[in-house]
């Protein structure tokens, strides 16, 4: 897989949802004493309820269909990203709406009670945003935290292989530099989204010293889903 740029790191009722969260939604877990206060503000228990009229309307009703045909559920992705409970916590200086942890589990928790595999396929692009979000340049986040505001695609997180998941420092997908170019070579496995993803966060090791401490050896890219030499498949 070649990458060309060294990238390191509305439908129904519910659309009244992603103009309220913006004009109303703001932090709203405040820290008291020594822990968090829990109580749902009125704003959120709007949100639940909005989310979860979403669910009842568009999830459960075709969550078969979508079992039954193993195709992925644009039409539902589509809806939920126009009525704003997609990427809602992309920091507001990128076109988020930066939401609080709060009401972000609110949104998963609604979605996720119509269908966890619908849910999941939803919520997945937080995989992939949010080590943009914690150290991409600043060029990086306009560019891919933006596609996500701007359209309904999709994101994925490529870390898990073959032969290693949870042990990282195990990971065989390495990348090497040519001129201003990077070369990287390996196979992902059980990436959510990938087969539909129009970007990937994807994590290499740099350093061939078997040696190296993990937290030095290994980089990260971001990888446009049509990048030359890159193939999806299923297994």
């Amino acid at each position: 897989m070649l990458v060309r740029n060294t990238l390191k790191i509305a439908q129904n009722d519910g659309k009244f949802c992603l103009e309220f969260i913006k004009r109303n939604l703001s932090i709203t877990s405040k820290l008291q004493g020594n822990g968090f206060n829990l109580d749902f503000s009125s704003e959120q228990k709007q949100l639940q309820q909005a989310v979860g009229k979403f669910t009842a309307e568009e999830i459960i009703p075709k969550a078969a269909h979508y079992d039954q045909t193993m195709k992925f559920p644009w039409e539902i992705i589509k809806k939920a990203h126009a009525n704003g409970f997609m990427n809602v916590d992309i920091p507001a200086e990128y076109g988020g709406l930066d939401l609080d942890l709060l009401s972000n589990v609110l949104i998963s928790e609604a979605i996720g009670y119509g269908c966890t595999g619908i849910g999941t396929a939803i919520l997945g692009n937080d995989l992939a945003a949010t080590p943009i979000i914690l150290g991409g340049s600043e060029e990086i986040k306009k560019k891919y935290l933006g596609q996500l505001i701007d359209e309904p695609v999709m994101a994925s997180y490529c870390v898990t292989e073959p032969g290693a998941g949870s042990d990282v420092s195990g990971l065989k997908t390495k990348a090497v530099k040519k001129g201003d170019e990077w070369v990287i070579n390996g196979s992902k496995m059980w990436i959510t989204n990938g087969g539909v993803a129009s970007w990937f966060f994807v994590l290499a090791r740099t350093d061939p010293d078997p040696k190296a401490p993990s937290g030095k050896a290994f980089t990260a890219f971001v990888v446009d889903g049509d990048a030359k030499g890159l193939s999806r498949g299923k297994k």
